[in-house]
């Protein structure tokens, strides 16, 4: 799976980045090849999921068997690839920290990709949960079934939620660097949850320089904790790759991904791939996600041949798909970046 954590690190943009040379990826799909001495519950030939610390991008990976889960029989490998980190973020922030429940309402930036599409999924899930999204506007087409109301990444969004529910939402999920900490907790009800889970605006250069990046986090260190006393709401912050390697919470999210299978299996949820490439695609993959021109999740696919250029191909996009809009009636191109419609 290829996600906006490993363009961070390529970029440097974390904390403690590992020494160069390394593999990047945190969660591939595979056959069990070997097991160790004492693993207990898998066999060799099994078809497995896992979430691994670095080094998933490879045609080989170990991983302590605690980050391994089995493949429901009717997932392929490209959705299982696809589903361990947008799912377990979804359903860890709706319903481990906010607390999702019938009749509440969620406010979710970058609704179009991985985690956002876990999002509407897992929110319908639960009864009367309203769903408003923000996507670049050439998105809104492919997934205006999955929200109950869509606006343009680039508009006031904050009216446009208020228009329809004068009171705000419950839940606000933020992966857009902190910059609209302010605007999100305006929009919270009483007891409601604004949760920060990742910085994308970082990685595509939205936030332009590292002293733009700090001042964005210096306006979430403003937030007044005496002015969310005063009105009831609760920020959180969540970060699943901390959680499961420096917290050593594996348990917990085995809990987790054993719901989420339960899900997949009753049909009620589907991780929605994007697009398959080579490893030898990888900086045309990347470049992909960091042009925000995926729906859904990207798989690097060991087994794929590289696609040979076509001539109309692009991967210079300076807003987020524009270039891809243009070549909907091309075959060829949708099949070298084919959507999930």
């Amino acid at each position: 799976g290829l996600n906006f954590i490993d363009l961070m690190v390529r970029q440097g943009n974390i904390d403690n980045p590992p020494k160069t040379p390394l593999v990047p990826g945190f969660e591939c799909s595979g056959i069990v090849e070997a097991l160790g001495d004492s693993v207990k519950g898998f066999e060799i030939g099994d078809r497995v999921m896992a979430f691994v610390n670095y080094n998933a991008w490879a045609e080989v990976v170990c991983t302590p068997v605690e980050f391994v889960y089995k493949i429901p029989d009717d997932m392929n490998f490209s959705e299982a690839a696809a589903f361990p980190m947008n799912f377990v973020t979804a359903y860890m922030m709706l319903f481990e920290v906010a607390n999702l429940r019938e009749g509440m309402s969620v406010l979710v930036h970058s609704a179009g990709g991985g985690v956002g599409q876990a999002v509407a999924q897992l929110c319908s899930t639960i009864p009367n949960v309203t769903v408003f999204g923000t996507a670049s506007s050439f998105k809104h087409e492919a997934i205006k079934n999955s929200v109950t109301h869509l606006f343009d990444r680039n508009a006031d969004y904050v009216q446009e939620v208020k228009r329809i529910s004068a009171d705000g939402v419950d839940i606000v999920l933020d992966c857009l660097c902190g910059e609209n900490t302010g605007k999100g907790l305006s929009l919270l009800k009483p007891l409601g949850t604004y949760i920060l889970y990742g910085s994308s605006n970082m990685v595509t250069g939205e936030t332009k320089s590292f002293f733009s990046f700090a001042k964005s986090w210096w306006q979430v260190e403003k937030v007044n904790p005496i002015k969310l006393y005063e009105e009831n709401k609760v920020i959180a912050g969540f970060s699943l790759l901390n959680l499961l390697f420096k917290q050593n919470r594996g348990g917990l999210i085995k809990g987790v991904m054993d719901k989420l299978i339960n899900l997949y299996n009753s049909k009620k949820i589907k991780p929605v791939v994007d697009s398959l490439w080579a490893l030898e695609e990888v900086k045309e993959a990347m470049q992909r996600i960091h042009d925000r021109g995926n729906i859904g999740k990207l798989i690097l696919d060991v087994e794929k041949a590289p696609t040979p250029l076509m001539a109309n191909d692009s991967t210079e996009t300076s807003e987020a798909g524009e270039e891809e809009e243009d070549h909907e009636g091309d075959n060829e191109n949708k099949e070298r970046m084919p959507f999930i419609q």
